[in-house]
């Protein structure tokens, strides 16, 4: 039967974020460390303004408040990455690097509490809400039970890969092949793995440049893990691993996969200019076909770059997500910004953009999603309508979307 114009599309966000605050955390701690817990809090001090404004840092853990903006804006289903400080972590979660030895033991108990938080979190809405774990790398053993368990405890959403960063010496690079024992559990057990932007950065110390140095940057160190998994022959021995990258910027994918292509091709050939290599350590297929293969991209505000780059993607592997609750995301203008990138777009190939492709990845229910979607998704007829012009108050991720689009 012909769809109507009048239905109205499910939203499902690929790159949300979520966690709780240190009271909250305190009962999900193993009893051991709740007592080093009151003295760390006691003398930790959030930098960070939206977990300390009242009103805006209740969105990352109360269900009224997140049900009230989410379906607001149409979006019914969220992939969540965490978002506050566990207990024992320097910083927000996201900027935190690997722990030092003299750290593991607590840092790891504190990601604990958090994977025991988002189990019950997501518990209380498991339609609507697919939660990631947190591992740490440090020691493979430990990053194996740690996932096994996100696994049994249905966090479908996956696990967060911890990136290091150059100089991060007390952690194997990425490439390393001693991981290869966790790849073979993450694929077994069909876990997603996530790259999310934001991580990877070296310390720059405290210098007037160093905030410029790092938003600068961080493109290239949010895409160093996938670049060193695919040259190192990760997708290639695990074909079947699931590896998402979120909120890395999908129009960085086509010129970074056609050099790449242009690496792989010329290693095998044996020489790029005057540099000579062994071909035996070629890579059997190009980047673009084990980006194919592997990857999805979760595309957080998208704007037309983003969208045309999907082109390269292969089918199903590109995921709109609206980045709720940070700044930069689309609330409270989603329905503008999907109307700035999509219209015109066929709508079945947009159903997939924006939640058929997650609800497979994720395993969400769109059954389940459709009264919800019924309710409070938008409707077909309105993403179809062009933008012509932007709100007096439109924030970030609309004037990016609508740039090519309103003049």
């Amino acid at each position: 039967m012909a769809e109507s114009t009048s239905e109205r599309y499910t939203l499902i966000s690929a790159d949300c974020h979520a966690g709780a605050n240190h009271e909250t955390y305190r009962g999900y701690l193993d009893a051991k460390y709740v007592e080093d817990f009151d003295a760390w809090r006691g003398k930790y001090k959030n930098p960070w303004k939206d977990l300390r404004d009242t009103d805006l840092r209740i969105r990352n853990w109360d269900d009224d408040r997140r049900d009230a903006d989410q379906l607001a804006e149409g979006v019914v289903g969220e992939v969540l990455f965490p978002n506050t400080v566990p207990p024992f972590y320097p910083g927000f979660v996201l900027f935190a690097g690997p722990p030092k030895a003299e750290d593991y033991e607590y840092r790891r108990a504190g990601v604990h509490a958090h994977n025991r938080w988002m189990v019950d979190f997501c518990g209380r809405k498991p339609a609507q809400r697919a939660g990631i774990g947190q591992i740490f790398v440090n020691d493979i053993d430990d990053s194996i039970a740690d996932a096994t368990w996100i696994k049994e405890h249905g966090l479908r959403g996956g696990v967060l890969l911890p990136t290091v960063a150059p100089d991060v010496k007390w952690v194997k690079p990425l490439y390393h092949p001693d991981y290869d024992r966790l790849w073979a559990v993450l694929q077994d057990l069909d876990i997603p793995v996530h790259l999310h932007g934001g991580t990877g950065s070296p310390d720059y110390g405290k210098f007037a440049a160093t905030p410029m140095l790092m938003v600068t940057e961080l493109p290239f160190y949010g895409m160093r893990p996938f670049v060193h998994m695919l040259l190192s022959g990760v997708f290639d021995r695990f074909p079947r691993l699931k590896f998402a990258i979120t909120e890395n910027g999908a129009a960085a994918f086509p010129p970074m996969l056609t050099h790449l292509d242009y690496v792989i091709k010329s290693v095998r050939g044996g020489s790029i200019g005057e540099l000579k290599y062994d071909t035996s350590s070629a890579l059997a297929r190009s980047a673009t076909e084990y980006f194919q293969q592997n990857c999805w991209v979760g595309a957080s505000f998208p704007a037309a770059p983003d969208w045309e780059a999907h082109t390269v993607m292969g089918p199903g592997r590109f995921m709109w997500g609206s980045d709720y609750p940070h700044d930069e995301g689309t609330t409270p203008f989603t329905r503008e910004t999907l109307r700035a990138v999509f219209a015109g777009v066929p709508e079945a190939e947009l159903r997939n953009v924006l939640a058929g492709n997650a609800a497979k990845l994720y395993d969400f229910d769109l059954d389940a999603l459709a009264p919800l979607a019924a309710q409070y998704g938008p409707t077909v007829q309105e993403i179809a309508e062009p933008l012509t012009e932007l709100p007096p108050n439109a924030n970030a991720a609309l004037r990016k979307a609508a740039r090519r689009k309103v003049a």
